[in-house]
């Protein structure tokens, strides 16, 4: 069967999410893992953006080798080399150019003509060739723009030296027919459209993303451009965990194969939930809560007598793990590494042992700990970052008959101790008083979600908080068999990250 090319733009698209900024280390650990996930491009960021963008991007081209590592840029000179000084070290670097093509967007946002645009494209293409031999270059809003000057603009990026042109549904207005045919308009008026591969990139805005890129796959594209979970601007871009399986699963449909190897998705899908601070959504296809649960009697009778009754993928196919019981309170150090190592995860000694301390805790408060609890342990190590504050002792006194009441102790590394207390509406808003009375770092709680990590009434809460401090979203998560002290060491996690980014800048 042909194979489709998986590009993955989770570190660049997917971060243009509110709120789901990401750090160096971070954008990394999410590259490796689309490694192993089997993408064929990696989009790393936009270097010109920023010093730390920039350093995201080189940082991955120099560590993660296999798949191509591209790198977005405007059809502008100074983003075009910034973005060739980031994938210098690549082992098979891209750069990406894009550029308006929509009638709105010409007249109203870059205010050029459709021949300037035309001659701006062309000297970029032949710019980021100079540099690489692998160039793609995008007409952003090719869905609004009229056909005939998207083919006439094609051809002549090609010729310049562009090796793949993408076609972007960049507002999510196309249905799978339009956009269907726009493809199918591509490889019949673009005359030298066989030297370049044609690939989409479609948002969510309608709900269509994933549709119209299958349609466009079996209209001729053989890139699809898309996200884990499906993250992007406004509603998201197409998912491509969605994609992939259905691919996978209608192959008497499609007849094509990927890369990927699918066993990977929901680990993938677990890191870039965590890192960013998005949830998915339960009934989310293929890595939802609810993808692979029945409630209904009728769907519970089927799966338990002949499993593809009501199940069209095996959830062990997309790495949803079961909930093995296989440590407790008398496993060692040793046996939780290698525990953790055949989830997926590798930590540093001093990672380790942190994480070895809270496990140790986490079993003396529940009567079985299964994968998903250690995932939140995992995760909450993950998100540790240098603490310009340390929660070191909460105290509540609440009731329906009482005024909340929060002492809190923090400590610094230097080893100061600081304390104070205050009162609240309720046990939470009483810590977080208390933890603001002694930080005095002004922020606004703009977001409080809890949730259950496993089921029962000794099930550990994970608790994510977002916070907003001049005009900048900073995600905090914690989690505890105490819901009170999971949401206070959210808040600090939120805190510290609002603390090392003023420090930083």
């Amino acid at each position: 069967m042909e194979k489709i090319t998986i590009f993955d733009t989770t570190l660049r698209d997917g971060e243009q999410s509110p709120g789901a900024t990401l750090n160096v280390q971070e954008k990394l650990e999410i590259a490796r893992q689309l490694d192993r996930l089997g993408v064929d491009v990696i989009e790393a960021g936009t270097p010109v953006n920023s010093p730390i963008e920039m350093e995201a991007v080189s940082l991955i081209a120099r560590e993660v080798r296999r798949p191509i590592i591209c790198g977005l840029a405007r059809a502008m000179p100074e983003d075009i080399e910034a973005a060739a000084r980031a994938l210098e070290k690549a082992a098979h670097p891209r750069i990406h150019v894009f550029l308006s093509s929509s009638d709105i967007h010409l007249m109203h946002q870059i205010k050029k003509d459709r021949e300037e645009v035309i001659m701006m494209a062309v000297e970029a293409c032949k710019r980021a060739r100079a540099h690489v031999d692998d160039v793609e270059f995008s007409p952003m809003d090719a869905s609004r723009s009229e056909p005939n000057y998207v083919y006439q603009l094609l051809r002549a990026v090609i010729d310049a030296g562009a090796t793949t042109v993408n076609i972007p549904d960049t507002v999510g207005y196309a249905t799978p027919d339009e956009f269907a045919a726009l493809i199918q308009g591509v490889f019949q008026s673009v005359p030298n459209i066989g030297k370049a591969v044609v690939s989409v990139h479609v948002h969510d805005d309608l709900g269509l993303a994933v549709a119209n890129s299958l349609a466009a796959i079996r209209a001729g594209a053989r890139q699809v451009e898309c996200t884990i979970n499906g993250i992007g601007e406004r509603a998201g871009n197409a998912s491509l965990e969605e994609i992939v399986m259905a691919l996978r699963t209608r192959r008497d449909y499609f007849a094509f194969t990927t890369s990927i190897d699918t066993t990977q998705i929901y680990r993938t899908s677990r890191l870039v939930s965590d890192l960013t601070g998005i949830p998915v959504q339960p009934n989310k296809a293929v890595v939802g809560a609810n993808a692979f649960r029945h409630e209904s009697g009728i769907h519970q009778d089927g799966v338990i007598k002949e499993r593809s009754t009501y199940e069209i993928m095996n959830p062990a196919d997309v790495g949803v793990p079961g909930t093995t019981l296989t440590l407790g309170k008398l496993s060692g150090r040793h046996a939780f590494r290698q525990h953790l190592e055949e989830m997926g995860y590798t930590l540093s000694d001093e990672a380790l042992t942190r994480a070895f301390a809270a496990f140790q805790e986490l079993v003396t408060k529940k009567k079985e700990v299964d994968d998903r609890d250690i995932e939140a342990l995992v995760t909450e190590e993950r998100r540790n970052i240098v603490e310009a504050y340390h929660l070191d002792h909460i105290q509540v006194s609440c009731g329906d008959h009482s005024v909340p009441t929060a002492t809190v102790r923090l400590t610094t590394p230097d080893g100061a101790v600081l304390a104070d207390a205050a009162l609240g509406t309720g046990p939470v808003d009483a810590v977080y008083r208390a933890i603001n009375r002694i930080v005095q770092v002004p922020n606004k709680l703009t977001e409080f979600s809890v949730k259950s990590v496993t089921e029962g009434i000794d099930a550990q809460g994970q608790v994510t908080i977002r916070l907003e401090s001049e005009g900048r979203v900073y995600t905090g998560r914690g989690a505890a068999t105490d819901i009170i002290v999971a949401s206070a060491k959210a808040y600090m996690n939120a805190l510290n990250r609002l603390i090392a980014a003023r420090q930083k800048r």
